[in-house]
């Protein structure tokens, strides 16, 4: 590839000619290596994670209508459901369990009419309201059945909130047996929050099961994907689906944890289960669904296992086998010829093709000894039996080191400063090993429901990814979708109701990188003037108040002093407990709670450099102290952070609206006995940090401003892309410099300009201004100038922007 591209240079400097030098140095110069063949970029880098969180799958991507559709939900089984009875009637309803449809659904509902001199309906509110389109086609189906001497027939109606009657169609009286009723509702009329109907005139009993109301699906499939949302997410382009979770595979407890083969068949065969996020889940988007789904939107499945791990319980290890052998059916399932048992029941299911599973993780967010063991038996189980798919491990407490695996998974949830401080940490990551999988991320405090600002850090860190293609090969924001309704995690990509849908500022970064994977990525450097610098960072704080803390653990603190550079003591006026128990004993501070986060503060927001002194001894508890300086307020500080982690590590953490991230050269191993006392001094000087433990230097360290600026050139084919981050609140001008093409041609280059902007940080998108953020797409012809030698062209760039630029 090299020797075609370098083969192409003459021809592509002819069309330049003698360009006008840059007449003085750019405040910021973007400089990428056109000589250089690069670093491949993984086809995969950029894929999404689905997790039935929010009600992203019931009631959100799976397209029933119908909530609660098997009477399952709620102490009585009739959550979602209302039973109105006309005046002069009697009639009385119930869960029932016998006989059921399918021993994997033991319930259903008895309605029982004694008196009917009108009408006796059931109705059903949906998912927070039923949206209707005129003219569209709705599928309703369900189950019924009644005893003897049930009379008159039922009727299923589509109803507005006004109880307008907007489609209906007739069904048959039940017989004794369990039979499936079907019938095409099409609406005269739109509506946002109508219900569905069930009526009748009859006397008797009658036991009704699945009832349910598909509206037209994604590429038509039966028990398919409401269309608007799953062609959301095929507008990302996404490499890869990992599914169907998240904490949702691990479940509460074993009992309750994800298994697939309940998932697949008819929908009465599925049972439901018991979701973590405060819901029942209908399984019925189940594991052949997830795979058609990828197949659909062009996605490679990456497959989330249970690994014998629950939030609260384990599997013993002699016990282990089936859940192993679980893992090996679904790789069969998916990828296995038709004469292989679970691959015959694909073909059975409508697809005889294999679906292309290639990646498979072992649990999430699992980790410890207890992992480990089990771990090596999944990786010796699919290393004989389906080398062809790359094994996943979770990086949790520590990467497993039973046996070695293909990718580690790694998880970020933090504030904006934390990605934008983190847009590099793969630049100095060991470049042998697994490759790894940034599996979740996004910035989930100080975005509101998803802002601006949320984006801008998360494709700074995008960017870092991208440069370092040859440590991170996938990546997928989390979450990806969210009910309005049931915002349960927060924010989210997609965000949807009933009947429409939108995508945050991060959801079209993502969808922005994934259209702009390059094939390699350049070596890419920034050449910045002091003055851009300034203007393109954000200053760490210099001054602030200080305060004592504790994180699962009690403790007590005395000869707390801080003063001045010049010795001057500071007065600890203006104590505050913000949380905990704290109390005094002559000299003696106590903090008694075993919880997290335990502080009291003291001093002033407005002081400078000083030192904070103190005596501090761990009473009981698992970790250490938290010793806090340079507090503006409760969310923007720093602390000292001894014996953190399960009391295995010092490190100072920089709080910056609530988000933490740790300072480079500001974490160590260690950890803090019981009963001992410690001699703790922090001396702050300008953006000079030194940690004192027992009178020796722990940490020291220069704390940098935050980078908002980054960017990164890739190759894509003939075409070269760059994409730019400007956090700042200021716009930038640079220049795009490719080193090592001389003898360049006057004339312009043609690109492309994408750019994502908003008026404020805090900008958001709603369902009444859906695109407020959105990228916007020109067209110019940049003239070419030279830069110390290179061809080059500048660029005017927005604040508050993500640009994403490319020209051939």
């Amino acid at each position: 590839m090299k020797r075609c591209f370098m083969k192409r240079i003459p021809a592509m400097l002819a069309v330049f000619g003698a360009a006008p030098v840059l007449a003085q140095p750019a405040p910021i110069v973007i400089r990428a290596d056109a000589r250089a063949s690069g670093t491949p970029v993984s086809p995969y880098l950029y894929g999404v994670f689905f997790e039935e969180i929010n009600h992203a799958g019931d009631g959100g991507l799976y397209g029933e209508l119908v909530r609660n559709r098997s009477f399952e939900d709620g102490r009585d089984g009739t959550d979602a459901w209302a039973l109105n009875v006309s005046e002069g009637g009697s009639a009385t309803w119930r869960q029932d369990r016998s006989p059921s449809v399918h021993a994997n659904n033991p319930t259903s509902l008895r309605l029982e009419i004694t008196s009917n001199p009108g009408e006796v309906t059931l109705s059903n509110t949906g998912y927070w309201g039923i949206t209707l389109r005129k003219g569209k086609r709705y599928d309703f189906s369900l189950l019924a059945r009644a005893t003897p001497g049930f009379r008159g027939p039922i009727e299923v109606r589509l109803q507005d909130r006004l109880g307008k009657t907007l489609a209906k169609a007739p069904l048959t009286a039940p017989g004794a047996d369990w039979k499936r009723q079907t019938a095409v509702l099409k609406p005269t009329a739109d509506a946002t929050d109508a219900h569905l109907v069930l009526a009748t005139r009859g006397v008797g009993t009658v036991f009704l099961d699945m009832v349910s109301l598909f509206p037209e699906t994604y590429k038509n499939r039966p028990n398919g994907l409401r269309p608007d949302l799953a062609t959301t997410v095929a507008a990302m382009r996404p490499a890869f689906l990992r599914f169907p979770g998240g904490c949702f595979v691990e479940g509460e407890t074993m009992a309750s944890a994800f298994r697939w083969k309940n998932t697949i068949g008819p929908i009465e065969s599925r049972p439901s289960r018991a979701c973590l996020w405060g819901y029942r889940s209908t399984e019925g988007l189940g594991y052949h669904e997830y795979l058609q789904f990828c197949e659909d939107v062009g996605a490679v499945p990456l497959l989330v296992v249970n690994c014998g791990m629950a939030h609260r319980d384990v599997v013993p290890m002699a016990e282990m086998g089936p859940w192993v052998q679980d893992a090996l059916d679904a790789i069969e399932y998916a990828n296995g010829p038709v004469t292989s048992k679970w691959g015959a029941l694909r073909a059975q299911q409508g697809h005889p093709k294999p679906f292309g599973l290639k990646f498979i993780e072992i649990g999430n967010e699992n980790g410890g000894p207890a992992y480990d063991e089990r771990f090596a038996l999944f990786v010796d189980a699919l290393r004989k039996h389906h080398p062809e798919v790359r094994i996943i491990a979770d990086l949790w407490g520590g990467a497993p080191k039973s046996r070695p695996y293909d990718l580690i998974d790694e998880h970020y949830y933090s504030d904006p400063d934390f990605f934008f401080r983190n847009a590099r940490r793969y630049d100095d990551y060991p470049r042998t090993g697994p490759k790894v999988y940034v599996g979740e991320y996004a910035v989930t405090q100080g975005a509101g429901t998803g802002n601006l600002h949320a984006a801008l850090g998360e494709a700074a860190f995008m960017i870092g990814m991208e440069r370092n293609a040859d440590v991170v090969s996938m990546s997928s924001y989390a979450p990806l979708f969210v009910r309005a309704e049931n915002r349960a995690w927060n924010p989210d990509a997609i965000v949807f109701n009933s009947g429409s849908v939108f995508g945050t500022p991060s959801y079209h970064v993502q969808r922005l990188f994934a259209h702009a994977r390059p094939e390699v990525s350049l070596p890419t450097t920034l050449e910045m003037t002091e003055a851009s610098r300034k203007a393109t960072s954000l200053q760490p704080p210099l001054r602030g108040a200080v305060g004592l803390g504790t994180w699962d653990t009690q403790a007590e603190f005395r000869d707390v002093t801080v003063t001045g550079v010049d010795g001057t003591p500071f007065p600890l006026t203006g104590e505050r407990i913000v949380s905990g128990t704290w109390n005094r004993q002559g000299d003696v501070l106590s903090q008694t709670e075993s919880g997290n986060d335990r502080r009291i503060m003291f001093g002033d927001a407005s002081w400078g450099d000083y030192t904070l002194s103190l005596k501090a001894r761990k009473t009981g508890g698992a970790e250490g102290f938290l010793i806090l300086f340079r507090a503006g307020d409760d969310r923007n500080l720093y602390w000292w952070n001894l014996g953190g982690w399960g009391n295995t590590r010092h490190a100072v953490e920089r709080m910056h609206n609530g988000g933490k991230s740790i300072p480079p050269g500001a974490e160590t191993q260690g950890r803090i006995e019981t009963g001992r006392w410690y001699d703790i001094r922090v001396e702050v000087r300008g953006p000079r940090i030194v940690c004192f433990l027992d009178g020796k230097a722990v940490h020291t360290f220069e704390e940098p401003g935050t980078p908002l600026f980054h960017a990164v050139v890739g190759r894509a084919g003939r075409d070269y892309v760059l994409k730019v981050v400007n956090g700042a609140e200021t716009a930038q001008t640079a220049v795009v410099a490719l080193s090592g093409r001389a003898d360049a041609d006057a004339g312009t280059v043609m690109a492309e300009i994408t750019t994502l902007t908003g008026e404020a940080l805090s900008a958001e998108n709603s369902f009444e201004t859906p695109e407020r953020i959105a990228p916007r797409r020109t067209k110019a012809a940049l003239p070419v100038i030279r830069e110390n030698g290179s061809p080059a062209f500048r660029l005017n760039i927005a604040p508050r922007s993500v640009t994403v630029v490319r020209w051939r």
